[in-house]
């Protein structure tokens, strides 16, 4: 495929040589979170953001990038994702070569994933329509309020805070 800076990329093999900032930012930030189905638009990136923005230091770099994959095979709904052949590996292989891109442990951090399930729970709340069945979901909310940039101001706030954490030196920049 061609990354939105002109270069390719090979879903199914991807190679940290081939990750870039700019292209992970730019995709996420076109793309709306629940497959489109909320009531405005939010995008990966804005979640990613509030995820970094929601974890110790040590971590942000990690949860500014956990659904980084996402960039370059899109965002499938979570009930979805488990039934989709080879979907989970070819997400852990890319997730491989942005751990490797960005000198990241391979493992997610455990304050990740309660960030991006905490957040889940702001999201239901603020962003999507009534529920016709309890999401069961294992973080109470952690009350953020969900703004719902652009995906040019969602690009932008997804840059400047992976410069922030390449400035403090929790990124390689």
């Amino acid at each position: 495929m061609q990354t939105v800076t002109g270069r390719q990329f090979w879903p199914l093999d991807a190679r940290l040589e081939d990750i870039f900032i700019e292209d992970i930012a730019h995709a996420l930030s076109m793309m709306c979170r629940f497959g489109g189905h909320c009531q405005r638009f939010y995008s990966v990136a804005e979640h990613s953001v509030l995820v970094s923005e929601n974890v110790p230091p040590q971590d942000a770099l990690w949860a500014l990038l956990h659904d980084a994959s996402e960039a370059y095979i899109t965002d499938i709904v979570r009930p979805a994702k488990r039934f989709i052949d080879g979907y989970k590996q070819m997400e852990a292989n890319i997730m491989a070569a942005v751990c490797g891109a960005f000198d990241l442990p391979y493992a997610e951090p455990p304050s990740v994933k309660r960030a991006d399930n905490a957040i889940l729970a702001d999201e239901a709340a603020q962003i999507m329509g009534a529920r016709p069945k309890d999401w069961i979901l294992p973080e109470p909310p952690l009350g953020i309020q969900i703004v719902g940039l652009s995906p040019a101001d969602a690009k932008k706030a997804f840059l400047a805070r992976y410069h922030a954490l390449a400035s403090a030196g929790h990124a390689d920049a």
